[in-house]
């Protein structure tokens, strides 16, 4: 396949990123690239879904990989994964060794492996500028399951009609599922044998950067882990933090350790996120310090500063992600800033994902949550914007019959992908969601 057939396949089948934002997949694959990059560092801790796959669709993903790296023309694609996941790596390692183009990366146990620009900077040495594209320094990252979301439309012609979710903590039985889009979370943890406290909370995605749901959401291909916890428990605590509260406590108790921009990932490669000098301005309600403001828009969420910096217990991350949307509010964007340079110590300063799941309360739930199958559902709720761009734009009504895997919306104007039924049934209601019932 050509590189635009390939682009055209992939926004038909509605790839997009198995997990942070969803951005388009085919949108990603443009020219100037040399390195291509599959993330298999699994940022979270208790997340194991991408490493899981990895191992099971070997073949697949690392096929998927070496062909989208020949259609882009790049000069390597490169695996990176941690040491310490042994079980992928003797699965993975006789397969690459079939592809003249593919070579692993092993990666240090530490937090956040999975972020992008930490990754890069690990596999090639490069630092992206703040607030620039992984591509303006040559390069392309995937995660494990979105290239396995590939291989399957490329080569099976199948739709993403489903996601790998990972439920954890709280729950019976501990396993990672296949699960239709659209599939409401209280039936997901319901498969799983229930929750094992009263009142459960859920948060999707991992404890550090993941939100509190209902049990009334839905699965999107967004959607990597369900963490099933207590409402004591101390993650759900600080996600249900008052910003309000966090900000007069910052004035009272914040020292200036500046232990929060020393441990910052972005930070020690250079980017101008500065939490300890944010903290300062919060703590003075010092408006005229714009900037430490504005740099706000540089800070990755990846939480490390309130969850594991942080002697007094303070919440950097909660009132720089509050400064983010307020600045985006008002239409504010972050202009691409050069990195300055790596920090000396920046290698001394990594946190280790043991220590940090201690921190959390959460060794206690590092059990094994294996592949387990699918799931199915008689009714889902799929909505039509599960990635960065414009909402898909249905093509069903209500009173349609579909059947699993055909179109039910098709990609916008623009920054768009399709949607297709996780489920054969018929159409009852179109809105921002449509629903499908069996």
């Amino acid at each position: 396949m050509t590189l635009d057939e390939i682009k055209t396949q992939l926004q038909t089948a509605g790839v997009v990123g198995a997990g942070g934002a969803g951005f388009p997949s085919y949108a990603k694959l443009a020219s100037g690239a040399d390195t291509l990059i599959l993330n298999c560092a699994e940022c979270e801790p208790l997340l194991t879904l991408h490493r899981q796959l990895l191992a099971d669709k070997s073949v697949e993903i690392i096929s998927a990989l070496s062909e989208l790296g020949k259609a882009l023309g790049v000069k390597r694609c490169v695996i990176g994964i941690k040491s310490s996941y042994k079980t992928t790596l003797e699965a993975i390692t006789p397969v690459v060794a079939e592809f003249d183009n593919v070579e692993i990366k092993t990666l240090k146990e530490m937090y956040p492996a999975g972020d992008e620009i930490v990754l890069i900077y690990q596999v090639t040495g490069r630092r992206v500028d703040a607030g620039a594209l992984p591509l303006s320094q040559g390069v392309i990252v995937y995660n494990v399951e979105t290239v396995y979301n590939a291989y399957c439309a490329l080569h099976r012609n199948k739709a993403v009609t489903d996601k790998l979710v990972t439920v954890a903590c709280e729950v019976k039985k501990p396993q990672t599922v296949r699960v239709p889009l659209g599939t409401e979370i209280d039936e997901l943890v319901k498969f799983c044998g229930g929750a094992t406290v009263p009142e459960p909370v859920y948060i999707s995605g991992g404890a550090m950067m993941g939100k509190i749901v209902s049990g009334n959401d839905t699965v999107t291909k967004t959607t990597n882990a369900i963490l099933v916890l207590s409402p004591e428990h101390a993650v759900v605590k600080s996600k249900r933090r008052n910003p309000a509260i966090d900000a007069h406590r910052a004035a009272s108790a914040c020292c200036q350790c500046r232990m929060c921009s020393e441990l910052c990932p972005r930070h020690l490669l250079g980017h101008p996120i500065d939490p300890a000098r944010f903290m300062l301005a919060i703590a003075h309600r010092n408006l005229s310090d714009t900037e430490a403001y504005y740099n706000a828009l540089y800070c990755s969420g990846c939480g490390l500063c309130e969850s594991y910096s942080c002697m007094q217990g303070l919440s950097p991350r909660v009132l720089l992600d509050l400064a983010k949307r307020e600045l985006r509010a008002g239409g504010i964007k972050p202009e691409v800033k050069k990195a300055e340079g790596v920090h000396p110590a920046r290698d001394s300063r990594r946190a280790p994902v043991e220590r940090l799941s201690s921190r959390l309360d959460l060794a206690r739930y590092n059990v094994p949550a294996p592949l387990s199958g699918s799931m199915k559902v008689k009714s889902v709720r799929v909505p039509l914007s599960m990635h960065i761009g414009a909402p898909s734009e249905p093509v069903v009504k209500a009173g349609d019959k579909v059947t699993e895997g055909s179109m039910i919306a098709k990609p916008a104007k623009g920054l768009s992908v399709a949607i297709h039924a996780p489920i054969s049934g018929t159409v009852k209601l179109v809105g921002k969601d449509i629903y499908i019932e069996s």
